[in-house]
């Protein structure tokens, strides 16, 4: 229980990251935080929330005296910075921007069938990042070589671009909680790869 996840919001109630709730527990004995209830917006410290009930069924944290609630949305008191919104380009990053589909012929491949394709050759000054890299399979990026891909006829599916998904939330689908859905817009869940 104390390592499932608990959604951080700035001091805007903005979602920020997430953290354990042995973490969430501890910024808030701290006064760095303070808990939501999701159902009212209503902020406890840790006095006030240790006082609330704990219905049956719900998840707690038990300790001799106390049952106390577990926190699913903290508020901190002080922060107000953003997160970085651009997404870093790493590799996984692109494997995730690509869905592990040849941008060349279009196929899914397992991780280790791809290779990264630098669309204008780096023997002929292209730069290593978004707007030049897209996965390609082995047969597709031995066609292409180092050629540009009009001068091995063949086309990209859709332009190479940095992707539009925020990277200052991602959370796996089975550890998101419902409450948050009042704090996260649906673009975090829903991340479309596909060009408008």
């Amino acid at each position: 229980m104390l390592n499932s996840p608990t959604l951080v919001l700035n001091r805007s109630w903005v979602a920020i990251s997430t953290t354990s709730v042995r973490t969430a527990l501890a910024l808030v004995y701290k006064r760095v935080a303070r808990v939501i209830q999701p159902e009212t917006y209503q902020t406890h410290d840790l006095d006030s929330w240790s006082d609330l009930r704990v219905e049956p069924g719900d998840p707690c944290i038990r300790t001799v005296r106390l049952e106390i609630p577990v926190p699913e949305v903290i508020l901190l008191t002080r922060h107000n910075h953003m997160p970085r919104r651009q997404v870093p380009f790493s590799r996984r990053n692109l494997y995730r921007r690509d869905g592990n589909c040849c941008q060349f012929c279009g196929r899914r491949f397992p991780t280790h069938e791809l290779s990264i394709d630098h669309v204008i050759p780096r023997s002929r000054g292209g730069r290593t990042n978004w707007e030049n890299c897209v996965l390609a399979c082995i047969p597709c990026n031995v066609r292409k070589g180092s050629r540009l891909p009009a001068e091995a006829n063949i086309a990209l599916l859709r332009p190479a671009t940095a992707p539009r998904w925020s990277p200052c939330l991602t959370v796996n689908v089975g550890r998101r909680r419902a409450s948050w859905e009042k704090f996260v817009s649906e673009q975090y869940w829903n991340v479309s790869l596909e060009e408008d």
